[in-house]
């Protein structure tokens, strides 16, 4: 039984964080940071159980269930939940959101700040072909997306965003202390921090990506499930504690910028005034860099995990490359709708999913104790997606969440459900659930015994 280097275990370490760390990581801290001010940390405490530990989890829990894929673990559900669920997970971290957002982020944050004066349509639709052809020369190569990512991508992105950080970081623009927190960070700081952390999408890749975590430790030499499992697990917590450090300082620098900028609309604005502040002219052309490079390698990642993932769910179906070709066509036509259009639908779907995958990871490290009994996991997802819903319809665009009949709904659960008014009006329908789960398992076995 062969046991992984430390060296090897960081190679997949590399290659899971640089699936995982796209240009929306960088956006969402910078601007958290600016608006939280001098709460930062309680808002930073939040974003990282969201935006660390749940993709943590997600990938240990694909290691420690040993299944092969996202499919096995929700088919503990039921077999038409776990193609269902499967499906419309990688869809929405794959073409339809996670991928799109990587070229539309690439060209409003990095290229635009560059080419000043050409038309956004125009320029985005060249741009987005030139990033979707590069991003299928890689993932037409699955076999070596552990060197493309691992060994060149990840590397590169570290040294543009390092030279950023490091000179942000050593002569600080502001007092954190000193600059008042806006919008949600006054008085519920943890919380928007915590939701904060959903739209990195890094708890649903988490549970995307450990299958590719997984072959590439099985590539590396290693065979015995529990040595892939605890392979697995390691090369999660070393990813997860660079991603860590990166979101807090990107949160510190975004945070210390507001003693020479008012807070920007957004997180591609805040790291353009960072860039331009420390660095002039030069400035915009170490973010494209930086913001480039960081879509690149994900967006490498979403394609493969996706079109492998189809592949298997549909093995009469197409063949690799052609799932490949299709997401990235897909992506590219989505892509040039522009990046307010997807993120006005990324978040309600966010909302529903997100609380789906928190409780498929916790019952899955909680297997054991119900004997992996199905009506555990049932009831509990039920209940879930029940409230997760009523969280999504509430984040819908004004001309579906205003109208009359949705309005009365949501108000109704955000007056019964606790937490709701916050996000989090699923928790005390999955508790329920989990509870109703348990009593049906607990009564079935002693009129089997």
């Amino acid at each position: 039984m062969k046991k992984l280097s430390m060296k090897e275990i960081l190679l997949v370490a590399s290659m899971l964080f640089g699936m995982f760390f796209g240009a929306g990581n960088l956006i969402f801290p910078a601007s958290m940071g600016q608006l939280a001010g001098s709460h930062m940390w309680q808002a930073v405490a939040g974003f990282l159980i969201t935006g660390v530990g749940l993709p943590l989890l997600g990938v240990a829990a694909l290691g420690i269930s040993r299944q092969n894929g996202l499919l096995e673990l929700s088919s503990r559900v039921g077999a038409r939940y776990g193609l269902f669920f499967t499906c419309i997970l990688y869809l929405t971290i794959g073409p339809f959101f996670a991928i799109p957002r990587c070229a539309t982020v690439s060209y409003t944050v990095g290229i635009e700040g560059i080419a000043a004066g050409t038309e956004h349509g125009p320029g985005l639709a060249v741009f987005s072909f030139l990033f979707f052809a590069l991003v299928l020369f890689f993932s037409l190569r699955p076999g070596q997306i552990m060197t493309w990512i691992g060994k060149v991508l990840t590397p590169l992105f570290l040294v543009c965003l390092g030279v950023l950080l490091v000179r942000a970081l050593a002569a600080p623009a502001g007092d954190i202390a000193q600059v008042a927190p806006q919008a949600g960070y006054v008085d519920d700081a943890f919380f928007t921090g915590l939701l904060e952390g959903y739209n990195t999408m890094d708890a649903l890749a988490g549970l995307a990506f450990g299958i590719v975590v997984v072959e590439a430790v099985r590539s590396l030499g290693a065979e015995e499930p529990g040595e892939i499992a605890k392979n697995t697990v390691k090369a999660g917590v070393f990813s997860s504690i660079l991603m860590a450090l990166i979101y807090v300082l990107v949160t510190v620098a975004g945070a210390q910028s507001r003693g020479v900028f008012e807070a920007a609309p957004n997180g591609g604005e805040a790291l353009s005034q960072i860039a331009g502040y420390y660095f002039g002219t030069a400035g915009a052309v170490i973010l494209a860099a930086t913001v480039t490079v960081a879509c690149l390698k994900t967006a490498v990642g979403l394609v493969t995990s996706c079109a492998k993932t189809f592949v298997s769910l549909f093995p009469n179906g197409p063949s690799y490359p052609v799932w490949a070709v299709g997401f990235g066509v897909l992506s590219f036509l989505i892509a040039n709708l522009g990046l307010d259009a997807i993120i006005a639908y990324t978040v309600p779907m966010l909302m529903f999913l997100y609380p789906l995958a928190v409780v498929l990871i916790i019952l899955t490290f909680c297997h054991r104790f119900f004997d992996g009994s199905r009506c555990v996991y049932q009831w509990t997802i039920a209940f879930t997606a029940v409230g997760a819903l009523c969280d999504a319809v509430r984040q819908l665009p004004e001309v579906v969440s205003g109208t009359a009949l949705v309005r009365t709904v949501t108000d109704a659960a955000a007056a019964f459900l606790p937490f709701s008014r916050q996000g989090f009006g699923w928790v005390c329908p999955a508790l329920a659930g989990a509870v109703a789960g348990l009593i049906v398992w607990r009564i079935s076995r002693r009129r089997s015994v």
